[in-house]
């Protein structure tokens, strides 16, 4: 069974193949709708869309294992180009092109290492580039 590592939250949770990111860690007690580089964390929890893709607030960052991931279909790519409800999800998306994903959208096929409310960085060597 696959195993994810939460980094920050320093957590590991075993998971059935195919077994969904944001269920799996909410399940597991893990608050995936950090805000903006920490702020809003507490509201963002529950004013969220749920996990249907629409908000963009559950973005996180596969440090390890993208390719035991499923792959990004058109809607999440489209999410990260649109910046609307959530601009944050765009701007954090710059310079992390091969690793953000949506949890929601992420299905699970063999160990990864997850970093979640990956910080935005505006003054990055990628932002303006």
């Amino acid at each position: 069974m696959p195993i994810i590592k939460f980094i920050k939250e320093k957590k590991e949770i075993e998971v059935p193949r195919g077994a969904n990111l944001r269920k799996s860690a909410i399940e597991a007690g893990i608050n995936l709708y950090q805000g903006i580089n920490g702020f809003g964390a507490t509201i963002n929890q529950y004013v969220n869309c749920h996990g249907l893709g629409q908000c963009g607030m559950c973005r996180v960052l596969i440090t390890k294992g993208m390719e035991n991931t499923s792959p990004m279909g058109s809607m999440e790519k489209f999410k990260f180009r649109v910046p609307v409800p959530d601009p944050m999800a765009a701007l954090a998306y710059v310079g992390n092109e091969q690793t953000m994903r949506l949890a929601c959208y992420t299905e699970v096929n063999g160990d990864v290492e997850v970093q979640t409310g990956p910080e935005i960085d505006l003054f990055g060597e990628n932002f303006f580039s």
